[in-house]
């Protein structure tokens, strides 16, 4: 096995109180069939035995698809689920360690808040940038100021990483940020909320698409 090249185009999070009676796994699924390509499992309640179950339930209903699965933060969810990889945070455990217990072919992803953090992150072996947030959203609330359209494109000249853009992100403004330098275009609520998560991820891919 070799670490894959991933698509980020279209990247869904997960929230499980916003996919609703809908679920996760089938949300991915439709998701992923509208052309979502990678999927992270960002359940921040969920106890690790029921977390490592959904992942797995998630990672058997993308089976086949060539949609990668990574879990938040938990690195031994990925673990023992056989997820893809993870994607931590700044106070998440250090990405050497998560590379040194995932192994070489794991995708590992950073999210970078400031310029300095990116700088610091040049020298570490992870996959790529989570840009965190491009624009304020009450999805997340505990990052830095928003990055901003300037921002991201002086990031962007800053380093040759995938850099996937998180935080109020949405077919609106989709465009402006694929062509502000993002390579894909992380969204929670815009798919999770969506009342048809595979259309809302299809009007996505098609932004992607035509900037690219």
């Amino acid at each position: 096995m070799t670490r894959p090249v991933p698509d980020y185009g279209v990247y869904l999070v997960t929230d499980a109180g916003q996919c609703g009676v809908r679920g996760v796994a089938r949300t991915a699924r439709l998701a992923v069939a509208g052309g979502a390509s990678v999927v992270q499992l960002r359940e921040k309640t969920l106890g690790t035995r029921a977390f490592v179950a959904l992942a797995r339930e998630v990672l058997a209903a993308l089976a086949g698809s060539g949609a990668l699965v990574l879990v938040n933060d938990r690195v031994d969810v990925a673990l023992a689920a056989g997820a893809h990889g993870v994607h931590v945070g700044q106070g998440d455990m250090h990405p050497g360690d998560a590379r040194r217990l995932l192994g070489p072919d794991a995708i590992i992803g950073l999210s970078v808040e400031t310029m300095a953090q990116a700088g610091a992150a040049e020298a570490l072996d992870v996959d790529y940038y989570g840009v965190s947030p491009v624009f304020a959203t009450p999805t997340k609330t505990d990052t830095g100021p928003a990055w901003g359209l300037e921002g991201l494109a002086r990031l962007r000249a800053a380093t040759a990483r995938p850099l996937v853009a998180i935080g109020g992100i949405g077919p609106a403004n989709a465009a402006g940020v694929l062509r502000a330098g993002a390579d894909g275009l992380a969204v929670v609520s815009a798919i999770c909320r969506a009342p048809d998560p595979g259309r809302a991820a299809a009007d996505l891919r098609a932004a992607v698409q035509a900037v690219r």
